[in-house]
């Protein structure tokens, strides 16, 4: 009897998963923004949805750090006396954003262990001297700033200069 009923509504909970998913991409599908933000690598739909719906003016950050510190994706900074120290990821900001971000860069990263990144020689050199879980908060600082001057500039995404070849 228990089970039946959890099975119901477990049924019930999929169907309406189902259903945000299709208002979301039906969403992505008639925002401009959204469709450019989804072209940049580990930029999905659900991304670039949030992204749209939680920036209302990325003019608002004066800069693609400020953007990405408001998301939680840069070090904690303890300086004195003119030395630069940085500590481990803040984790303050906007916590679904930054979730988002470090999943699209573990599936770049996945995606670039399977079919090799030699188109992507930073992401290389990052994986050979980083655990897999660090060089994801890197990129995801990468594609959050990235994200913020396609907005803030309205701009199409471009691969970067060494990557075009």
């Amino acid at each position: 009897m228990c089970l039946a009923a959890l099975g119901e509504q477990l049924c019930a909970l999929k169907a309406r998963i189902l259903e945000f998913d299709r208002r979301i991409i039906a969403w992505h599908r008639s925002n401009a923004t959204s469709q450019r933000l989804d072209v940049i690598p580990g930029v999905g739909p659900a991304l670039a949805t949030a992204l749209v719906a939680s920036i209302a003016d990325p003019k608002a950050f004066r800069s693609g750090r400020d953007f990405s510190a408001w998301v939680g994706l840069v070090p904690k900074q303890s300086s004195s006396g003119g030395k630069d120290r940085l500590g481990s990821i803040t984790k303050q900001g906007d916590r679904y954003l930054r979730s988002l971000f470090r999943a699209g860069a573990l599936a770049v990263i996945r995606y670039a262990k399977i079919h090799g990144s030699d188109h992507r020689p930073w992401l290389t050199r990052l994986l050979a001297r980083r655990p897999a879980k660090v060089a994801a908060i890197a990129l995801a600082n990468k594609l959050a700033r990235i994200a913020w001057a396609m907005m803030a500039r309205n701009e199409r995404y471009q691969e970067p200069a060494g990557l075009a070849a």
